[in-house]
């Protein structure tokens, strides 16, 4: 198996207010007004960093929630001259003590955050709904995709700054207005109706997207469109990349907590599993991977981890979650080998990212 890279992320929300004074005159986030934050970061941490070996998470939490302290219920402007998610995440990045830091992300909403990558970049992301109906027209004879059906869709558009050349950062309001005329499109339609929709899996629904953005917002750099809320597909103009997203219930202790530790102590988790998988597009399913397949395909596994004590099972190091991951990649690629990714979250955003090349965009949690 190639070598894998480990990425260990935590979050922690907190309460603000804060007035953007950068923005234009009658802008609403010129007004001082509130958000209840998520702040997240996910690094490469250098074995003994933490106190023992599976307690990166633990700790990285810890170190997040710490530094956060100095924001929560607090007006943001005491802080950063210009509190946009960007110069929070930028905060950040800068007063957070942790090595190997790769990506510091803002959540002011559910529907909207900055995320910084390795480099500094800046990627705006906003979140869509539409409501449509569907079916895809070359699926076997019985599979359910192929009768008339409908999703409640959602769609996510990253903007990553350094593509453009905005003196400030992209504002919301701005993807707003490009999205409006595609969501007039795409809401209460059957996409198949639709010119270049005749098929219209995540996949080429999501590469859709992307051409009607592309050539009016050139800091365009992933479409990501969830079918439903446990799958979905992302393209950047030349890849794609699809998810599903499992829930597991499973019990566990970490074997190298010290003595009286509680994390050495029997206990549990509803753990978010994501398998990421990419692969050339099928030009006539229009999918990388059928959804249904790769279910199908890791259910032994998944059997294998859910509602079981972890902590028995002969071949897995650990139970800390990135033991966890790295397990379950090397378990399911011999069967689904389009499998280069598994993140594992303990709790909301608190996790591991095991991934054999590129990670693709950052999800929100």
């Amino acid at each position: 198996m190639l070598k894998a890279k480990t990425l260990f992320a935590a979050a922690s929300g907190f309460e603000a207010a804060r007035h953007v004074d950068i923005l234009p005159v009658g802008h609403r986030s010129r007004r001082l007004h509130g958000h209840s934050f998520l702040a997240q970061v996910r690094c490469d941490l250098h074995g003994g960093w933490a106190r023992f070996p599976g307690g990166e998470v633990d700790r990285l939490r810890e170190t997040l929630e710490s530094r956060i302290a100095q924001l929560d219920y607090r007006l943001l402007n005491e802080q950063v001259q210009q509190p946009t998610d960007e110069n929070l995440a930028r905060w950040v990045r800068a007063h957070l003590d942790v090595p190997g830091i790769e990506q510091v992300g803002i959540q002011s909403t559910p529907h909207e955050g900055v995320d910084l990558d390795g480099q500094g970049h800046a990627h705006v992301w906003r979140r869509y709904v539409f409501q449509s109906a569907h079916r895809l027209p070359n699926v076997p004879l019985g599979h359910k995709c192929g009768r008339m059906h409908g999703h409640g869709f959602e769609v996510i558009v990253h903007a990553n700054q350094a593509l453009g050349q905005r003196d400030l950062s992209i504002d919301y309001d701005h993807l707003d207005d490009l999205w409006a005329p595609i969501h007039m499109e795409l809401n209460y339609a059957c996409l198949n109706d639709l010119p270049g929709l005749q098929n219209p899996t995540s996949e080429v629904l999501s590469s859709w997207i992307w051409s009607r953005l592309k050539p009016r917002l050139p800091e365009l750099s992933w479409v990501t469109v969830y079918e439903t809320a446990s799958c979905g597909a992302n393209y950047d103009g030349e890849r794609y990349r699809i998810w599903k997203e499992l829930t597991l219930d499973s019990s566990l202790q970490l074997k190298h907590a010290p003595h009286g530790s509680p994390l050495r102590r029997i206990h549990g988790h509803t753990y978010t599993l994501r398998l990421h998988l990419s692969a050339p597009l099928d030009t006539v399913m229009g999918w990388t991977v059928d959804f249904g397949d790769v279910k199908e395909i890791f259910n032994p596994i998944f059997k294998a981890i859910d509602h079981q004590p972890l902590h028995q099972i002969a071949d897995l190091e650990d139970c800390d979650t990135a033991s966890i991951a790295s397990w379950i990649l090397g378990k399911a690629r011999g069967q689904l080998p389009q499998l280069d990714r598994v993140d594992l979250y303990e709790t909301r955003g608190c996790g591991a990212i095991v991934s054999l090349g590129d990670e693709g965009p950052a999800l929100p949690v």
